[in-house]
């Protein structure tokens, strides 16, 4: 297994096509991983009490269109 270090300096070398390619596959990774965890949070009933406070918000008037 490659260390921190040695998978930082390979990137530093990397043609900047590449490096591009690397920063794209990054966020997309970065993206599914943390829709992943939202969907965790939701099943495990995590953002509950958010959602009934929106709600009430929401159903006493109290909120902003954009």
């Amino acid at each position: 297994m490659l260390t921190l270090e040695q998978i930082e300096s390979t990137i530093l070398q990397l043609p900047p096509n590449e490096y591009e390619k690397l920063i794209q596959w990054f966020a997309d990774l970065d993206y599914q991983r943390w829709d992943e965890q939202l969907e965790k949070d939701i099943a495990d009933g995590k953002l509950e009490a958010l959602a009934q406070e929106a709600i009430a918000e929401f159903e006493t008037g109290n909120y902003r269109t954009i």
